[in-house]
């Protein structure tokens, strides 16, 4: 097939995790600091965490395999 690229499915979960992660890690710490500091504490860290592993998905991870 000459289109062969364009039928290809878009790889979005990395983006995904992009935007899970900013906003588990901008609203997370104000919305659970009020009750439970650890809950903040835990919401800044695993959005921290969850965006970084989407960045690594969507650019690093892509331009090493290439």
């Amino acid at each position: 097939m000459v289109h062969n690229e364009h039928n290809k499915p878009k790889r979005s979960s990395s983006l995904l995790l992009i935007i899970f992660g900013a906003i588990l890690f901008m609203v997370g710490p104000t919305l659970f600091h009020q009750n439970s500091p650890e809950l903040g504490t835990l919401a800044l860290v695993s959005g921290f965490i969850l965006g970084g592993i989407g960045f690594y998905l969507k650019y690093v991870r892509g331009k090493i395999t290439r």
